[in-house]
């Protein structure tokens, strides 16, 4: 059996997650945290292994759960490796219906079972506003919280979003105040083509984390 938590930290291995474990952190004590990734077969996967070095270096428990039957259920280039990547009626075709939701209501699920009564989600308004991905606001989020209360019939579990209202700048801000910034843009893998620092340079991740890069290397 796993031991107790006060958080679940939904840890995909990428800038905004690895900068909410650092933020929980500041919060609990490493053995307290739990990062929680999740395997759908992403093309991305080496996030996965980045974000077991950084659990590693940060002394945090990590653990996988494989919902390897999503591309059973759905389509999309992150899941389907030999689609290309681009834009259909201007949204990316990176968007996996749904996948936020499901995450955040299975972490909830394992927290609960845990004795946590938080999880933490690196999602951020901007990306629905840039990439048109639905699932990425704080509406969203709070009809699940609300669900998740219900479920456990404890009006005290939360779901934190402490970057939903940030810009990149802002989270390259918020990470050089933590002094993780050097280590994340090093270790985190936020392209979708798996590959770290500045990416591929072309998928609407590298393009909004690199945009933030910039602006903050102008300050």
């Amino acid at each position: 059996m796993e031991k107790l938590k006060k958080a679940i930290v939904v840890h995909s291995g990428g800038m905004d997650s690895s900068l909410c474990l650092a933020l929980a952190l500041k919060k609990y004590k490493p053995e307290e945290i739990l990062s929680l990734g999740f395997d759908y077969q992403q093309r991305h996967s080496s996030e996965l292994e980045a974000a077991q070095k950084i659990c590693k270096d940060w002394k945090v428990d990590r653990f996988i759960i494989p919902i390897t039957f999503m591309n059973q259920i759905t389509q999309n280039a992150l899941i389907n490796h030999k689609e290309q990547i681009g834009f259909e009626n201007e949204v990316p075709n990176t968007l996996v219906s749904g996948r936020n939701g499901l995450m955040a209501r299975i972490a909830g699920i394992h927290a609960d079972s845990l004795g946590a009564n938080e999880i933490y989600l690196g999602v951020m308004e901007l990306e629905e506003a840039n990439s048109g991905y639905r699932d990425c606001n704080r509406d969203y989020f709070d009809l699940i919280e609300k669900a998740l209360q219900i479920d456990f019939a404890n009006t005290n579990f939360t779901i934190q979003t402490p970057l939903v209202q940030m810009t990149k700048l802002d989270s390259m801000k918020l990470a050089e105040n933590l002094g993780v910034l050097d280590y994340l843009l090093e270790e985190t893998v936020t392209c979708y083509e798996g590959i770290k620092g500045r990416g591929c340079e072309k998928c609407p991740a590298c393009l909004l984390r690199n945009e933030g890069i910039d602006q903050f290397r102008k300050l």
